[in-house]
């Protein structure tokens, strides 16, 4: 009740909803917003070779959106592509880029050929990886921002196809400074979503010059 009107879509992190015995009755709670189950999940489906059983299930549940991802197993890139077709045709599908190994760090022409190759097979949304510590993906190992992977993304995919994962504050920022309020932001705690609406707002200090005085005044936040 307090942050809902700020969530677009609400995901169950990797295969937390597997093991969530209530799972029916927090769905409910949910009922209005967008749910979708965590792409490490999809990937454990994957390997145990359950897809068909795994939409079955999601049908069963009322869940409109899936996410189809390979950072952690090795899903070769025509297969990915085909699932993202595939599953488009009965879901909204979110996919994600990047691998959830931090010692692993993709070239930034791979990036946005990889992204766009997946909206162009249906996806709604990409997702860029960061890991919940932001460590991975479009962030190096030690916690710093890939900025200039993250400002090639940004010039090669229309901002509103990518969701950027950013699960600390000041990744958030600098999203919000960069690309305006109104920039997708994934992996957020749910504890933290009316502190991000500040931001986004610039009812905080870390973005009040940008969002209030800067070039993104009188920009929505959402």
């Amino acid at each position: 009740e307090t942050s809902g009107d700020y969530i677009d879509i609400v995901k169950l992190g990797w295969g937390t909803a597997y093991v969530t015995r209530n799972l029916p009755a927090k769905l409910d709670v949910l009922r209005g917003k967008p749910v979708v189950i965590g792409g490490t999940f999809f990937e454990v489906v994957f390997v145990q070779d359950k897809i068909a059983g795994y939409k079955r299930w999601l049908q069963g549940l009322g869940l409109t959106h899936v996410e189809i991802s390979d950072g952690v197993i090795d899903l070769p890139r025509e297969r990915k592509l085909e699932l993202i077709e595939e599953f488009a045709g009965d879901f909204t599908v979110l996919s994600e880029v990047g691998s959830k190994d931090s010692d692993v760090e993709f070239t930034p022409d791979e990036w946005t050929k990889w992204l766009r190759e997946e909206l162009d097979a249906g996806a709604w949304k990409v997702i860029t990886e960061a890991r919940e510590g932001g460590t991975a993906g479009i962030f190096s190992k030690s916690g710093d921002m890939r900025t200039e992977l993250v400002g090639e993304i940004a010039d090669a995919v229309p901002l509103e196809d990518v969701v950027f994962e950013a699960p600390t504050k000041a990744a958030q920022a600098w999203f919000i400074k960069e690309f305006g309020p109104a920039v997708n932001l994934g992996n957020i705690p749910p504890e933290e979503v009316i502190a991000l609406e500040t931001l986004r707002r610039g009812l905080r200090g870390d973005t009040l010059k940008e969002v209030l005085l800067g070039d993104h005044a009188g920009t929505p936040a959402s």
